[in-house]
């Protein structure tokens, strides 16, 4: 395992430098099938494709359904079938960066095999991870599953309408993030009905500033 992640580091690097040096955005979007990160790509993707140049690779086990909702957007799509995977790494990433014009990208969005363990563990070489978790999974995600939530450049708490209905515990939620990492943006959101989303593309564009000021 150790040679294995070593190899994905290494790579990881490489992907990093290629798209810092075109100024390239690289968001890896991690959640667990359900949470939403589809919807939040197809909210993003509306809003920002007019003045942004975005691109995405889809990562699944079997389908391209996924890929196939983003279609409408006319943007560049990389589909990456893991055919069983529970994860993408920075090859698959490379591979795929091959198949996009990273000199007229402004933003790639990696959507990872949904789950929460394996996508954490591999660096794709990207700017930030963005952890997307959701009311009725539960409030424990970020005691469970604490390397994700201290990989994190954001998290997306979705389906915030759904509070009154569950017992999750938001109090307890923001008290676990804050021990694994003290500065960690969250961001509330009801994707589906549009909630939430400014503040996440306001947020997101103001990370491709630091990128393009860097």
């Amino acid at each position: 395992m150790k040679n294995i992640l070593d190899r994905n580091s290494n790579r990881a690097e490489e992907n990093r430098k290629i798209l810092r040096d075109n100024g390239v955005l690289m968001v890896n979007i991690i959640s667990s099938p359900g949470a939403g990160k589809t919807t939040l790509l197809e909210r993003t993707c509306e809003a920002l494709s007019g003045r942004l140049r975005l691109a995405v690779i889809e990562g699944d086990v079997t389908t391209d359904r996924d890929a196939q909702r983003l279609k409408k957007f006319d943007i560049p799509i990389v589909a990456i079938n893991t055919e069983g995977g529970c994860h993408l790494d920075s090859h698959s990433i490379s591979k795929a960066m091959e198949n996009l014009d990273l000199a007229t990208t402004d933003i790639i969005f990696v959507e990872n095999v949904g789950n929460l363990i394996c996508p954490a563990e591999f660096d794709l070489g990207e700017s930030f991870k963005l952890a997307v978790v959701s009311v009725p999974e539960g409030d424990d995600k970020p005691s469970k599953y604490p390397l994700l939530f201290s990989e994190a450049g954001a998290v997306i708490l979705n389906k915030t309408d759904l509070l009154p209905y569950t017992n999750f515990n938001t109090g307890a939620f923001m008290s676990d993030l804050r021990a694994i990492n003290p500065g960690l943006r969250v961001i509330r959101t009801a994707v589906s009905k549009g909630e939430g989303v400014a503040e996440w593309l306001s947020w997101l564009e103001s990370r491709l500033h630091d990128i393009s000021a860097g």
